[in-house]
C-alpha cells in the first residue's frame, strides 16, 4: 500500500503552517494515518540546515547556497521520514516541498527555475506530491499578518523587500498553471475556519477519488 504525499504551500504569512496542523488534526479524526512535517526540517540534520539557511544574521548567503542547502534538507528528509511513511501508506502533510525552491530560489531570487529544479532533481530523484495546496494571499495581506502576529518564529526570508514576495507571488501563480492538475488553490485572504474548510475538502475530494 502507497501512501500519499501532500505538500502545503504559498507566501509569507499565508497561514499554511496553522491549517496543516488544523488539518493533521481533522483527518486523524477521520481515521486517516498521517504525519505532519515541514521543510526545511523535520528531523534533525534538516533541522540544523533550517537554523543556517533561515538565521536572520546570515544575509551575506548567496542564493546558489541557499539552494543547495534547501536541497541538501530535503533530501535528508525525504530519506529519513517521507519515504518510510509513505511506504507504511501514510498520509504525510509537508509544509513546504520543491514548489518553494522554485519560487523563492529560481524565481524571486533569479537563479532561474528550470536551474533550481535541476538541483533538485537529484536530491528528489522522481519524487513529486500527489497533491499541492496553495494557500493563495496578496503579499502586503500576508507580511502584514506577520507583523501582527508577534508569536510567530521570524527568519531571514521575512526581511526580504515586497518587491521579493511579490515575486514569489508571481512564481506560484505560474507554477499553479504549469502543474494544474497537481496544485489547487485556497484562498488565504478569508476567516481560518473557511480556509480550513475549503483545504479540508480540496483533501477529502482529492483521497475520495483514489
Amino acid at each position: 500500500m502507497k501512501g500519499y504525499f501532500i505538500t502545503f504551500e504559498g507566501g509569507e504569512g499565508a497561514g499554511k503552517t496553522t491549517i496543516l496542523s488544523k488539518v493533521g488534526d481533522q483527518l486523524k479524526k477521520q481515521g486517516y494515518d498521517v504525519i505532519t512535517t515541514r521543510e526545511p526540517g523535520g528531523i534533525d540534520i534538516a533541522e540544523e540546515i533550517r537554523n543556517v539557511i533561515l538565521n536572520p544574521n546570515h544575509t551575506k548567503m548567496d542564493g546558489r547556497t541557499e539552494a543547495l542547502l534547501y536541497a541538501a534538507a530535503r533530501r535528508q528528509h525525504l530519506v529519513e521520514k517521507v519515504y518510510p511513511a509513505l511506504k507504511q501508506g501514510k498520509i504525510v502533510l509537508c509544509d513546504r516541498f520543491i514548489d518553494s525552491s522554485l519560487a523563492y530560489q529560481g524565481f524571486a531570487r533569479g537563479l532561474g527555475m528550470e536551474e533550481v529544479f535541476s538541483i533538485n532533481q537529484f536530491a528528489i530523484e522522481q519524487t513529486m506530491p500527489d497533491l499541492t495546496i496553495f494557500f493563495d494571499i496578496e503579499p502586503k495581506k500576508g507580511l502584514m499578518r506577520i507583523i501582527e502576529n508577534k508569536d510567530r518564529e521570524r527568519n531571514r526570508l521575512d526581511d526580504e523587500n515586497l518587491a521579493f514576495h511579490e515575486k514569489v507571488y508571481e512564481a506560484y501563480l505560474l507554477l499553479q498553471k504549469q502543474f494544474s492538475n497537481r496544485i489547487k488553490s485556497v484562498n488565504a485572504d478569508q476567516k481560518m475556519e473557511l480556509v480550513e474548510h475549503d483545504t479540508m475538502e480540496k483533501i477529502l475530494s482529492f483521497l475520495n477519488k483514489k
